[in-house]
């Protein structure tokens, strides 16, 4: 397992089946790390999970070489077969430490948390990172939590035993407020998935971040 996540949480992709359907999961994923995205989960919530297999199977080579961790979203069967770098869970899911009993002690393992009771429940030897939020509401998570805004985010993060990243809704206008409220770094979809340059909007980040 990559020992310091920091760094790979710095902009995190999560990739929707619509939003990518017309450049192709490979292709927006290949070009979004291109442009500077440091850790990729799949997420599809209607594939099998011999489809999410074969998904994860084809990326895991475009990610060959690149450094860039690749995580599975809910299917932990999915990536122990697929043999990516580790699964990410939410609250209703598989809970974390049986997650990790599938996974073994050398994969990553994500939990989302969307209030401070999920963040004090959390072993921080069994989970590697946390999920904090939603930020703000998102139309490519159609049952997410009440979103927490950048004061909840802040709140989370300083009671996070954890590296993490926040959640729900997020663009490169809102790296700074998200940064300097302590989070590691971002998830985002649609900044990325489905833009008309993949690599464009993911270095639109890293320019972003320059600035800062």
């Amino acid at each position: 397992m990559i020992r310091d996540l920091r760094p790979r949480l710095r902009l995190y992709l999560v990739t929707d089946p619509q939003l990518c359907r017309d450049a192709g999961l490979e292709n927006t994923v290949r070009q979004a790390v291109d442009g500077g995205v440091t850790m990729v989960q799949l997420r599809n919530k209607h594939a099998t999970t011999a489809a999410r297999i074969d998904m994860a199977r084809a990326l895991r080579d475009v990610l060959s070489g690149t450094g860039v961790p690749l995580i599975i979203n809910d299917d932990v069967e999915a990536a122990v077969a697929a043999d990516v770098d580790g699964a990410h869970v939410g609250q209703g899911d598989i809970s974390a430490a049986d997650a990790r009993a599938m996974l073994g002690p050398d994969k990553i393992l994500g939990l989302s948390c969307e209030n401070a009771q999920a963040v004090h429940a959390v072993n921080p030897a069994v989970v590697d990172y946390l999920g904090l939020g939603p930020v703000f509401g998102t139309t490519t998570k159609a049952d997410h939590k009440q979103p927490i805004g950048f004061d909840g985010l802040a709140g989370l993060v300083a009671q996070s035993p954890l590296p993490n990243v926040a959640i729900g809704g997020l663009k490169a206008k809102h790296q700074r407020a998200v940064l300097e409220g302590g989070a590691d770094g971002l998830a985002v979809v649609s900044a990325i998935c489905g833009q008309p340059d993949a690599t464009a909007a993911a270095r639109a980040f890293a320019e972003t971040e320059a600035k800062l």
